[in-house]
This record gives structure tokens, sequence and C-alpha cells, in this order.
């Protein structure tokens, strides 16, 4: 199986060529000019941007969450993905409290195994660390290849957990070669405020973002920087949204700290006006909640600067049914927003073709560091020799709008109804076979590996 992709402008995180790719069973054999080597297969990608395959590093998929699950399978995600230029997830396990790390990932394997259409790996949330749940850590990481350890600072009496087991857990990642990542809001302070609005019979979509204020992540984000700091174990901020909780990674900088920090395509895009629409609000309805156009602002600057090293989505749709499981009550919402298909697209569309970002920057944030950061480089994110052959080729002048009606993901609605986008992926190959052509996926379920990763250094 031989692939020669010919003529194209190849953009990576540091370079910007025109060259021919020869690819060979799985793996980027050559990369040369005027190459003219017989290949089973090829594509002239002039006037074409070929850059390497997305990775999106923050998806929930069949995530059991509020009663319901999130309504994309792992091969309707992982497909969708695909169509959107993204080769490669990585997803979350939920230890369930009072059981192990390894039962929570027989139960996501059972889900998983066989099913995705696109490369995945997986992220491990503890939710109750403990003398047994320590024990575990090593096997993950040196087994499992499963490096990267989610914590919550919110969903009490569910997911979050206190500092104290922060602390312990990111002395025994960091004592085995992981990471801790974290959802960064006060939960007690969350808490406290829907409990006041609900009591004052405030129920409408735009409680739930007056119950999480830019202060409550601003806060968390500067204590898990302090925690990850004391410990020294590399600290990574998913979602990461607004203003204050940048400044809180800023000034941790000031110490010669790094703290990874990703934000999401919406984070970028949208804002908080959209919960004045009376129940319509729902669809927007996520945690942490969209922000002001200032924080739009300082998180397009803090890509430029550096500060934000990732742009993921945090995948976590619901139909729209589900929504209206909260219709008299903002806090019964099931939280998340669909946007696996999209991010490539809208953040080339939004970011680059308007100027805010480069190309260069463009895949680094969205393919390379990703790579880096959750040890899967040069394995992945990059286009060079032996690496794995994902690739995008993507039309830089092609118009195309989105609608709930053309896109693949397993949802009745879309967050960007009617957008309406400048430049269009055309071609998307996974491993040396080509995924997506035209709109057509021509891989099936269970093509997707199991990517395990290496240590991470906590640098890129």
């Amino acid at each position: 199986m031989s692939l020669l992709i010919k003529n194209g402008r190849i953009i990576t995180a540091a370079d910007d060529y025109v060259a021919d790719i020869f690819i060979e069973g799985e793996k980027i054999a050559v990369i040369g000019n005027n190459l003219s080597i017989p290949a089973g297969e090829t594509i002239d990608a002039e006037g074409m941007l070929v850059m390497p395959g997305g990775i999106d590093p923050h998806v929930h998929l069949e995530m059991p969450f509020m009663g319901t699950f999130s309504s994309d399978s792992y091969e309707t995600g992982t497909r969708a993905a695909l169509h959107g230029g993204t080769t490669m997830v990585i997803d979350f396990i939920l230890q369930k409290q009072g059981s192990s790390l390894k039962a929570a990932l027989d139960e996501w394997r059972s889900r998983s195994n066989g099913n995705c259409v696109s490369d995945y790996s997986f992220h491990m949330a503890v939710t109750d660390f403990n003398d047994a749940t320590k024990q575990e850590i090593k096997t993950f990481i040196e087994h499992e290849g499963i490096t990267s350890f989610k914590t919550f600072m919110a969903y009490k009496g569910a997911l979050m957990i206190d500092d104290r087991q922060m602390t312990a857990l990111m002395q025994e990642v960091k004592k085995h070669g992981g990471m801790v990542t974290v959802h960064a809001t006060n939960g007690d302070m969350i808490d406290y405020l829907v409990a006041k609005h609900r009591a004052e019979g405030k129920l409408s979509p735009l409680y739930h973002y007056l119950s999480q204020p830019e202060v409550t992540e601003a806060e968390a984000s500067g204590r898990f920087a302090d925690i990850s700091n004391y410990t020294g174990c590399p600290g990574y901020i998913v979602h990461l949204t607004c203003e204050g909780a940048l400044n809180a990674v800023r000034q941790a900088t000031r110490r010669n700290q790094h703290v990874f920090v990703e934000t999401c395509i919406q984070y970028l895009l949208l804002d908080a006006a959209l919960y004045e629409q009376d129940f319509d609000g729902a669809k927007w309805v996520m945690s942490p909640p969209l922000r002001e156009k200032k924080d739009q602002a300082t998180l397009w600057a803090g890509i430029n600067q550096g500060l934000v090293n990732v742009v993921a989505t945090d995948h976590c749709p619901f139909k729209w049914e589900q929504k209206l499981m909260g219709k008299d009550d903002f806090s019964k919402i099931p939280n998340g927003h669909p946007a696996i298909e999209h991010r490539m697209e809208l953040l080339y569309s939004e970011g680059v073709h308007k100027g805010k970002i480069t190309l260069n920057k463009y895949v680094e944030v969205a393919c390379t560091n990703p790579a880096k950061i959750f040890g899967m480089f040069p394995r992945k994110g990059t286009i060079a020799v032996n690496s794995d052959a994902d690739i995008v080729i993507l039309d830089p002048q092609a118009k195309h709008t989105i609608t709930a009606g053309a896109h693949h993901m397993n949802v009745d609605y879309s967050a960007y109804e009617g957008w309406e986008l400048t430049g269009k992926i055309k071609t998307v190959v996974l491993r040396g076979k080509v995924a997506i052509n035209n709109g057509e996926c021509l891989l099936d379920k269970g093509y997707g590996q199991f990517v395990k990763r290496g240590k991470v250094s906590g640098k890129i």
C-alpha cells in the first residue's frame, strides 16, 4: 500500500514549503521535490495546504453524565472527527468513587474497542485518590500508555477531589513520569451560587453563566498552578476560558514555572450573549461557560504569546431532547457542546484567514503541541520521515456553510449554524490510508488504533 501526494504546500509548526510526500504502509517514507516513485495512488495537491492530522486532546464520547450519555458514540464521534481533519482524539475515562482505575478503564474499553474510526487514546480522570488508587498510577503510565491524569476542582460529590488528594496525586504522578490535568473552577463557590439562584427562582440558562463568574476560574487556576509548582509535577489546565485565569498562569511564569494551557474553539469564537436567548441558550450550556469578548481577545493574544498551547473542543454533545432535561432548571441541563468536526476549519477560517494567527501557529496548537505535550511526538503531530502518515489536505479558498443537516456528529443542532467559513478540508489520510475524500468516509469502524503514549517531560 503506497500513496504519493504531489505539489502540495506543506505546513508544519516550523516549516512552509512545496514538496511531494511518498507514503509506504502507515509511515511517511520520503519527502522531496518532483518525486517519481511508483505509487498505488497519487493525489495532486497543487494549490492546497498539506498539514499534519489534527489532534483533539479533549473529547467525551459515550460519556455518562447527569443521568444520560453524551450522544456521539466512539464510531460516530471519531468518524465526525476525521471529516473535520482530526485524525487522533484523547478521550476521558472517569473513575467511579469507591472503585479502581482499572475498573474504569475496562468499562471505557468495552465501549471503545473495535469501534473507533480515527486513532485515539485516554486520559484517566481520578475522582477518588487513595492508597489503592496510588498503587495503580505506575501501571497506567508504564504498561497502559496512559500518562495523563485529570482532576476536577468542581462537581462536588461526584467528580471533585480536594487539595489534599490533588497534592498526593501529583507527587505520585511526577515520580513515574506523568502529568496532571485539571478542570480548574472553584466548586464550592459555584455550588453556593447555583443554590442561591435556584432559591431565588432564577432558572434560565443565563444563570448557568452567572453561577460561574470569572473569579471561580481565576482562583482555581492560580491554586492549581501553586500546587503544581510545589510538587514539581507537570500541570495542564483544560478548557481555560478567561482573562483572569490566563493572568494566573502569566503570574506563574514570573517564578519560571510553565503551566500548559488548553483553550477550546468555542471560547475563541462565541460569547455569553448567547445565554440571553430564552431556553435556546441551553445549546451553549457547558462548563466553564462562554465568557465575554474581552476574554476572546485575551485568548487569541495568549496563543500568539505562547501562553495558550492547545486549541481543543471539549466535545461533549447532547441531543436537544437531552438538553430539555433542564427546561425548568438550568442546573439540570447536561453540560456540553458539539465541535469535534468543526475545530480545524473554524480555527483556519477565523484564525488564519482573518489574520489572527499564522499557518505555523495553527499547526502548532491544533496538531503538534498536543502530540508533544502528551507523549506522541514525532509519531504524531508533524509531517516528517518515519512519522505516521496522518495528513490533512485543505483548500484554503473554498467557502462553505456549517449546518446541522450536513454535519456527521450525532446531534441534531449546531452551535455554529449558518456560519460561513473560508477553507475546506478535502482529503484526510490516516496512517497511510485515505480516510476522507470530498466528504466521503472510506474507512470502517475498527480501523482506529489505541495509541500508547510515552512519559512526558513537561516541556515543548
